[in-house]
């Protein structure tokens, strides 16, 4: 299991999942007993409830990561919450009411589903209010002992959103051998030189995290194994990081790092359900989308004229650094890049045409994206293919920026959910980060998530330009 699997397994947002899915269930129950008066009355009427709950509760649950809503490090307020509460109800409703044409067994009584969905409007409010408070109060959050108080420690103390900080709780630093003059820290050791073991334990540490400038020699060897045999987790500072931050901070690896973590294993079994995903999920979202896709074909021709280009076809690098053709509607004008230089879209850009504006705003123009993906050119879901001249250049200045090429570029992307657009050399390090991460975890279950929370991205027009 990755890194990333473990963290979620274990996160407030799981726990949060599993208490809003069940306020879903129940919300059926207490719909029907309130509507007819007691459960046994509605199942002798309309058959047993727990399937109707269930398809209810799994719909909703999944339009709630749509809206997303179990994104670990996100800054919303209250008032946020409530409209993409409403708003992933209301999807998921929709969706529910075409299901039940399909599953006519699981169809609920109107006036029951419409009780169902509003009841649990508010127990999802009450749930979420509660969760907050909790969060904030550090119930959930990892007591976490820092060794280390230099350079690299500085990495966690630069950690300062509350947002940033959910998952764990500082109770301690303590400056190691061999430490540059970083942090100021206060005196922890205890009298007599207690053991570092002795020093978690009173401070109640759930796990010390190793973040020491200079390990060779000053590596506490014995304390850090009494440490793990008394139950408190050992972990290094890139783990760490990569676990708080979901990247990986690409100045603290080493190239032996990327052979001996655990991830970055490409299995065919892996290669095969991507593949499988990836002509499913291409084929449906064609067949939804062909209609949009021939919307915005006549729109550019009516501002272009009939003579205009519809696609636009751009050289980008994909798997094992080959070159392919990337297949979009055409946002810019033709003679975007007359002089034939790669040039850095930037906000307001004035290349771009009027459809070409509220194309990209909808993100309506990486449609023809789906004939890359049927191609076997790109993957639903993988790091966001860069343009040769672009690859060239930050490869020779950004360490390690060739590796993510080991999997094939995608529509959507882990990068693309966590951070802005990049147009720059200082976005594309933050992106780079980001991506390895994904190339490191990469899994079924990541991947469903990111197809998933693309649609908040699409739905709020996040980085779009």
């Amino acid at each position: 299991m990755t890194i990333w699997a473990k963290t979620f397994a274990r996160t407030p947002l799981f726990l949060l999942a599993l208490a809003e899915a069940a306020v879903l269930f129940l919300s059926v129950y207490f719909a029907a007993s309130v509507a007819v008066g007691e459960v046994r009355l509605f199942e002798e009427a309309a058959g047993p409830i727990a399937p109707k709950a269930a398809m209810l509760a799994a719909v909703m649950l999944i339009s709630l990561v749509m809206m997303g809503l179990y994104q670990y490090h996100q800054r919303a307020y209250f008032h946020e919450i409530l409209v993409r509460i409403v708003a992933g109800v209301a999807i998921g409703s929709a969706v529910l009411a075409a299901g039940y044409y399909v599953f006519p067994s699981l169809n609920l009584q109107p006036r029951v589903a419409l009780l169902a969905v509003s009841s649990a409007i508010f127990a999802l409010l009450f749930v979420r209010y509660i969760f907050v408070r909790s969060v904030d109060d550090n119930v959930f959050r990892r007591r976490t002992l820092v060794y280390g108080a230099g350079e690299k420690a500085g990495a966690i103390a630069a950690l300062r959103r509350r947002a940033d900080r959910r998952g764990f709780r500082i109770v301690g630093t303590l400056r190691a051998p061999g430490d540059t003059q970083g942090l100021e820290v206060a005196e922890l050791t205890e009298p007599g030189g207690a053991s570092l073991a002795a020093l978690a334990k009173r401070l109640q540490a759930d796990e010390i995290v190793i973040a020491m400038d200079d390990r060779r020699g000053n590596l506490p060897i014995r304390e850090l194994l009494d440490a793990k045999l008394n139950g408190i987790d050992v972990i290094d500072l890139l783990a760490f990081l990569e676990r708080e931050t979901g990247k990986i901070r690409v100045d603290l690896v080493n190239p032996s790092w990327f052979i001996f973590s655990s991830g970055f294993r490409i299995s065919r079994a892996r290669k095969f359900v991507q593949r499988a995903l990836d002509l499913a999920g291409a084929t449906v979202l064609l067949l939804l989308a062909w209609p949009i896709m021939l919307v915005v074909a006549l729109c550019i021709k009516l501002e272009d004229g009939a003579g205009a280009d519809i696609l636009y076809r751009q050289e980008r690098v994909g798997l094992g650094g080959r070159v392919f053709k990337v297949l979009k509607f055409r946002s810019m004008s033709p003679d975007a890049e007359a002089d034939g230089r790669a040039v850095w879209a930037t906000k307001n850009d004035k290349r771009v045409t009027a459809v070409g504006k509220w194309i990209r705003k909808l993100r309506f123009d990486e449609l023809p994206q789906i004939f890359n993906v049927l191609a076997g050119q790109m993957s639903l879901v993988g790091p966001r293919p860069e343009r040769p001249e672009f690859v060239e250049t930050l490869s020779q200045s950004i360490p390690f920026y060739n590796e993510r090429h080991a999997v094939k570029p995608g529509v959507t992307g882990w990068a693309q959910l966590r951070y802005a657009y990049g147009a720059s050399e200082e976005d594309a390090l933050e992106k780079l980060q980001y991506d390895l991460f994904y190339v490191k975890n990469q899994n079924l279950l990541l991947d469903l998530i990111i197809l998933l929370q693309t649609v908040e991205v699409v739905l709020w027009g996040k980085g779009a330009r």
